[in-house]
């Protein structure tokens, strides 16, 4: 009896393990210090020194470097993060591009300046229409043709609608683009000829799209921009009930705090109620053909149409502090130049606001900033070098990007480029007798005169969209 209970006893010694000797390692896995190093995103070190290493680590590697461990994948698509990236100045500003690939797709192409390389995001989910698909396309079409004008909305529309099955292939043609705290958001359009009021977010950390409140109305070809904050929409064109088009003059606002859009007062468009637009009161169409934020305001450009007609009437400013509006300047209003489809592109670098004027040549244009002390819009470069594309709804594309004007074009191969300028210590009338003409966009990485090509992406089958700018 006692040579069982002894603690000598081989049996007893067995049973007490009761597992293979060559296993004692795997047990050791199982105690707490060895866990708590298992579960370290990095062994031996606190997760605040990891997290400080991930913060200083490229962005354009996080998609490969999420993939080592679980650990690692939850704090790159954690807030954490990227709130400690803007703390230690580390945080990235990229570049992303919306292009139409094959008539029938859109896709987006983040561009990381500093390494000049390319990510593709993911596709944008399959939205379906709100209201019927096909039934009212005709009358759709029609509707256009009927308040058509110089800026061709109705070729611009059936470009994207008119061609067989592209109804089909090609959600979000006419939607709306913009760029809120670390995250674009992709606004409305046209799927199977209805307009939608679904918005969609796409989070760089998680590299992911997500659905977001619907606006309260189906709009494409709407305007966006974003102040203080919050994002504001305004006009664009719905479907009618009856099938036919329609402008809207409605705002509303949105709060990513809050996840909720408000209504905003309508653009009251008050210049097509004096003469001589007033006299054709019923047969004019009021647009938005652009919209900037610009010195704490909103600045709306608008147009009249009525086939064969077409009445720039400058444009109004909302005020969010007032909430209303009011009359553009008129110098800024009727000196904004407009690009191709009509629509008047800007956009604000380091608190001026640029535009760029097509070139009667149509193998160079011209950049103009706005004096708002003088309410006039100036040359302060001549010769950019923007290939005539007649048949392309964006030609270019404008974006401010670590600190510097940017244009966005396709060379003569038909390849994006994004060009760097440095205007920015130009702010006066650029002297004609001191340019260069360019006739053709420089090689990347080279510079003439005051452009620099930062980046190329080889894209003959893409035509340009729009772009924004996120600094995560």
């Amino acid at each position: 009896m006692g040579g069982i209970l002894s603690l000598n006893n081989p049996k007893r010694k067995e049973r007490g393990y009761d597992v293979h000797p060559n296993e004692s390692c795997k047990r050791r896995k199982i105690y707490p210090s060895t866990f708590v190093e298992e579960t370290r995103l990095i062994p031996y070190l606190p997760d605040e020194v990891s997290l400080q290493i991930l913060a200083r680590i490229p962005r354009i590697h996080y998609l490969n470097i999420k993939r080592v461990s679980r650990s690692w994948k939850n704090a790159i698509t954690g807030s954490e993060l990227y709130s400690l990236r803007k703390e230690l100045g580390t945080s990235e500003e990229w570049l992303y591009i919306l292009t139409k690939v094959d008539e029938d797709k859109l896709l987006w192409y983040g561009l990381d300046p500093l390494s000049t390389k390319w990510q593709r995001l993911p596709l944008m989910p399959m939205v379906s229409p709100e209201d019927e698909g096909r039934k009212g396309l005709g009358s759709t079409l029609r509707m256009l043709n009927a308040m058509g004008s110089s800026i061709r909305i109705a070729d611009v529309i059936r470009g994207w609608l008119g061609r067989k099955n592209t109804m089909d292939q090609m959600p979000y043609c006419g939607c709306s683009v913009a760029a809120l705290e670390g995250s674009l958001y992709v606004l409305g359009g046209f799927a199977q000829a209805s307009a939608l009021s679904g918005v969609w977010q796409y989070d760089p950390a998680v590299n992911k799209w997500s659905e977001v409140s619907p606006m309260s109305a189906g709009r494409a070809y709407c305007k966006a921009g974003v102040l203080d904050g919050k994002l504001y929409v305004v006009g664009g064109i719905t479907r009618e009930h009856g099938g036919g088009l329609t402008p809207l003059r409605s705002a509303e606002v949105y709060n990513p705090q809050t996840g909720s859009w408000i209504q905003l007062p309508s653009m009251p468009f008050s210049k097509a109620q004096v003469p001589p637009a007033a006299l054709l009161a019923d047969l004019l169409k009021p647009i938005a053909t652009g919209m900037t934020s610009y010195r704490g305001r909103l600045f709306v450009a608008q147009s009249l149409y009525c086939w064969p007609f077409f009445v720039d009437v400058g444009g109004e400013v909302y005020n969010p502090q007032a909430g209303a509006w009011d009359e553009m300047p008129v110098g800024m209003g009727e000196g904004w130049p407009a690009r191709q489809a009509g629509t008047k592109l800007s956009v604000t670098v380091e608190g001026e606001l640029y535009s760029l004027e097509p070139s009667s040549s149509l193998d160079s244009a011209k950049i103009k900033v706005y004096d708002h002390q003088e309410d006039a819009w100036k040359v302060v470069a001549e010769d950019v070098p923007v290939l005539d594309f007649t048949d392309s709804e964006s030609p270019y594309l404008l974006a401010g990007l670590l600190g510097k004007l940017h244009v966005i074009t396709k060379d003569a191969r038909g390849n994006i480029a994004v060009m760097q300028a440095d205007v920015q210590h130009n702010i006066c009338p650029f002297p004609s007798t001191t340019s260069s003409k360019i006739t053709s966009v420089p090689a990347a990485g080279s510079e003439t005169g005051l452009w620099k090509v930062i980046a190329r992406k080889v894209a003959v089958s893409m035509d340009l969209v729009s772009c924004q700018t996120l600094d995560i």
